[in-house]
Protein backbone atom coordinates (compact mmCIF):
# COMPACT_ATOMS: atom_id res chain seq x y z
CA UNK A 1 0.00 0.00 0.00
CA UNK A 2 2.91 2.41 0.87
CA UNK A 3 4.91 1.38 -2.25
CA UNK A 4 2.04 2.31 -4.21
CA UNK A 5 1.15 5.48 -2.46
CA UNK A 6 4.68 6.81 -3.32
CA UNK A 7 4.93 5.64 -6.90
CA UNK A 8 1.46 7.64 -7.21
CA UNK A 9 2.95 10.73 -5.83
CA UNK A 10 6.05 10.80 -7.88
CA UNK A 11 4.10 9.85 -10.72
CA UNK A 12 1.71 13.22 -9.78
CA UNK A 13 -1.13 12.26 -12.29
CA UNK A 14 1.01 11.89 -14.99
CA UNK A 15 2.86 15.12 -14.80
CA UNK A 16 5.82 13.70 -13.03
CA UNK A 17 8.27 13.53 -15.51
CA UNK A 18 7.42 17.30 -16.19
CA UNK A 19 7.65 18.05 -12.59
CA UNK A 20 10.68 16.52 -11.45
CA UNK A 21 12.94 17.45 -14.62
CA UNK A 22 11.81 21.10 -13.88
CA UNK A 23 12.86 20.68 -10.49
CA UNK A 24 16.72 19.19 -11.52
CA UNK A 25 16.99 21.71 -13.86
CA UNK A 26 16.36 24.47 -11.27
CA UNK A 27 18.91 22.19 -9.37
CA UNK A 28 21.28 22.24 -11.71
CA UNK A 29 21.23 26.30 -11.93
CA UNK A 30 21.28 27.00 -8.19
CA UNK A 31 24.46 24.97 -7.73
CA UNK A 32 25.82 26.57 -11.23
CA UNK A 33 24.97 30.03 -9.68
CA UNK A 34 27.42 29.02 -6.36
CA UNK A 35 29.99 26.68 -8.11
CA UNK A 36 30.93 29.22 -11.05
CA UNK A 37 31.32 32.14 -9.39
CA UNK A 38 33.63 30.55 -6.96
CA UNK A 39 35.26 28.69 -9.52
CA UNK A 40 36.38 32.20 -11.36
CA UNK A 41 37.27 33.68 -8.08
CA UNK A 42 39.40 31.15 -7.10
CA UNK A 43 40.96 31.89 -10.74
CA UNK A 44 41.16 35.27 -10.55
CA UNK A 45 43.46 35.19 -7.09
CA UNK A 46 45.88 32.73 -8.99
CA UNK A 47 46.08 35.05 -11.54
CA UNK A 48 47.06 38.29 -9.60
CA UNK A 49 49.27 35.97 -7.02
CA UNK A 50 51.30 34.86 -10.51
CA UNK A 51 51.56 38.33 -11.45
CA UNK A 52 52.38 40.00 -8.27
CA UNK A 53 55.52 37.25 -8.11
CA UNK A 54 56.62 38.53 -11.43
CA UNK A 55 56.56 42.14 -10.39
CA UNK A 56 58.68 40.89 -7.33
CA UNK A 57 61.48 39.52 -9.31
Amino acid sequence: MAMTALSEWLAMGGHGPYVWSAYLITLVVLVLNVVLPLRAHRRLLQVEARRRRREEV
